[in-house]
């Protein structure tokens, strides 16, 4: 097994091999999500019920992975830039201390959804109908949180060596374990949305594992090691986190308010709209992960090369980044037309879901090849380690425009305009984060050209 070489001059292929494996990674991990929620949906008797209580949960779930990359993307491009430097010493010490966040991180995570899982159920949406089966998976899911949330922070690591088949493997494993077990626990067992929660503990704990297990091989570039904790280390990975945190952790915000405001505009079908909306976010992340994939599988070349302070191969790489999140959407946007429907008919056999459904997988999708511009410089502003423009990029897109719109346009159309604040969000954000990046990114390359040399390890 051989690392890439990250400062290799043919940048295509560098970044190729870096993104398709986390693609891939990203869209098993959505799959396995959708095969989920799949199987809930399906459960005899209760399924839509089921269904929406799981979309309930959605939010925290979300929010609980979002510290995974709060340490994770945080930690990785300063860990990559370091080996770049030629500093391996560095790069131990920020592996080391990312380990300890991530484990601290997991706790406070579990203890506080623990004690208050009632009233954020009850915030996020819950009826009197869903609230026992939501309190049900959360507490499963949350229970193994620790396993989640150090699995996918130091995966990113893991990348960051340029081992991204082993990045990718970690996915899979916890992806096919989730969809055999899935049907074990919800049918076999008679567990239904318990069965389902449980599944998806026990597949986190296999990735987990893998993890781990790599991260201390003899053969590994950068091994895991214990240290001394380092808190003005863990404060700079923290700070370089914030934006992809705040890009997840905002999803939370807004499927929270969204799901309230469908809860309260929508009357007496209020849990239905919330089924609807929980089948379209579904459909939605089989292209904003994958695209995630693109954008954030690639920061250790940018991240590399600028440790190194090789300007040309950033430029050339940031094109061909772009320039694959473009295509991808487009493709994603032309599949939709026609896979929508056959998508929805997996979730649910209540015609008027399914109905309302593809109509709001077509809202969501008018917007997402504008997203493409969104993404690639957001992570690439991330991996060059400006977190300024990617955190304030983010809040925009989300709680200044998205969150606008979600609370504006209901007022005057009613539980079905929630859907436009995607695609509104989504356009608005690609214009302002192009602007930026334009303006921004040749000054970031100047400075880094003109700064002196890195001392060299002895």
């Amino acid at each position: 097994m051989k690392a890439l070489d990250l400062g290799s001059p043919r940048v295509l292929p560098t970044v190729l091999k870096l993104v398709i494996p986390a693609m891939i990674a990203q869209f098993i991990n959505v799959l396995y999500s959708i095969v989920d929620r799949m199987y809930v949906g399906n459960i005899a008797g209760i399924g839509d019920t089921a269904l929406a209580a799981v979309g309930v949960c959605a939010p925290v779930t979300t929010l609980i992975s979002s510290f995974a990359f709060l340490i994770g993307t945080g930690g990785a491009p300063l860990f990559a830039m370091a080996l770049g430097e030629g500093k391996e010493d560095n790069s131990k010490k920020i592996l080391t201390n990312a380990l300890y966040s991530l484990a601290a991180l997991a706790l406070i995570v579990t203890a506080l959804v623990f004690a208050l899982h009632r009233p954020l159920l009850n915030t996020f949406g819950a009826s009197e109908t869903t609230f026992a089966y939501a309190k049900q998976y959360l507490l499963i899911y949350t229970a193994g949180a620790v396993f989640s949330i150090t699995a996918t922070g130091l995966n990113q690591y893991i990348t960051a060596q340029g081992y991204s088949g082993m990045g990718m493997l970690t996915t899979v494993i916890g992806a096919a374990a989730n969809i055999a077990l899935d049907p074990l626990f919800i049918f076999v067992f008679r567990m239904d949305v318990a069965g389902a929660a449980l599944a998806t503990v026990l597949s986190q704990f296999l990735s987990f594992a893998f993890v781990i297990t790599f991260l201390l091989w003899k053969n590994t570039k950068i091994r895991l090691a214990l240290g001394k904790c380092d808190f003005k280390l863990i404060g700079k990975i923290i700070k370089l986190g914030i934006s992809p945190f705040l890009i997840m952790a905002t999803d939370s915000a807004i499927i929270i308010v969204s799901n309230a405001i469908l809860q309260a505009r929508g009357g007496a079908e209020g849990d239905l709209w919330i089924t609807v909306s929980t089948i379209v976010q579904a459909f939605f992340q089989l292209i904003t992960m994958p695209m995630m994939g693109i954008s954030t599988g690639s920061q250790p070349v940018i991240s590399y090369n600028y440790g190194a302070k090789n300007t040309a191969l950033i430029k050339r790489a940031e094109k061909y980044i772009v320039g694959l999140c473009l295509l991808f959407t487009t493709a994603m946007t032309v599949l939709s037309l026609f896979a929508a429907g056959p998508f929805v008919s997996l979730f649910t056999s209540n015609a008027e879901i399914a109905e309302r459904s593809v109509w709001g997988i077509r809202v969501f999708m008018l917007g997402v090849i504008p997203l493409s511009f969104q993404y690639a410089f957001v992570d690439g502003l991330t991996a060059l380690g400006q977190p300024q423009y990617a955190i304030t990029l983010s809040l925009t897109r989300k709680l200044v425009v998205f969150l606008g719109c979600l609370i504006v346009l209901p007022v005057f159309w009613g539980a079905q305009a929630v859907f436009f604040a995607e695609p509104a969000a989504d356009i608005f954000s690609a214009i302002l984060s192009t602007v930026l990046f334009l303006i921004v990114f040749p000054k970031i390359l100047k400075k880094r050209e003109a700064a002196p040399p890195a001392p060299q390890q002895q």
